[in-house]
């Protein structure tokens, strides 16, 4: 997750299971020619990343997405390489550690925590399955916490109104007869009248400024 909001007055938003284990200052993200001079805080789920000058510039690195931790010479000298898998892009990020001792390291910490997770995977959320429930097996209340979310925006987007109202709009009534569109070589429920195919896509109503 690049640029979410996960820091509140400097602090990282928390998931529920979620430990902090250090915090780095110091490090270079080295997406940008000049690099950019931050703080590295890694916990038992993830690695966060963000910029001392502006910590809305920051990346969230759950163990699940990463795909090897190494460290590599570069142009920069020995850097921090981590490559991410293909279901999360397939990045590969750079990040610069001085001096070298304090290198290795935070890459042999992150190597460990990163092995860990993959043998015993942690997502920051439990569940109860309906064995643990028929059994009468002990459940563990986690304690209530604020109601962050981790991938909220700075500008909240609301969900369409159009979408909105055709959810409701056939409430107590029967289902509307398939219709084939050749749009997307699907048979829908008829629409409602008033509305489009198009109109439903829109995440953001679009708006007329006539």
């Amino acid at each position: 997750k690049l640029r979410g909001a996960i820091l509140k007055n400097g602090r990282l938003r928390l998931l529920m299971f979620e430990k902090m284990y250090s915090t780095v200052n110091g490090v270079w993200n080295l997406s940008s020619e000049q690099g950019n001079l931050g703080t590295f805080i890694i916990t038992n789920i993830r690695l966060v990343w963000y910029a001392e000058s502006n910590e809305t510039f920051n990346i969230s690195l759950p163990y699940i997405h990463i795909n090897s931790i190494k460290i590599r010479e570069s142009k920069f000298g020995e850097v921090l390489v981590i490559e991410t898998n293909g279901y999360s892009g397939g990045f590969t990020l750079g990040f610069r550690i001085d001096p070298k001792d304090r290198l290795r390291s935070v890459t042999k910490e992150l190597s460990s925590l990163f092995r860990i997770h993959a043998q015993a995977p942690e997502f920051g959320v439990h569940f109860v399955t309906t064995d643990q429930i028929e059994n009468n097996e002990p459940i563990l209340t986690p304690p209530t916490l604020p109601n962050y979310d981790e991938f909220e925006d700075e500008n909240t987007i609301g969900v369409s109104n159009t979408l909105a109202a055709y959810s409701v709009s056939k409430t107590g009534k029967e289902d509307g007869l398939p219709q084939y569109d050749s749009a997307i070589g699907l048979a829908i429920e008829t629409l409602p009248e008033g509305y489009t195919m198009a109109s439903l896509w829109e995440v953001i109503p679009s708006t007329n400024n006539k």
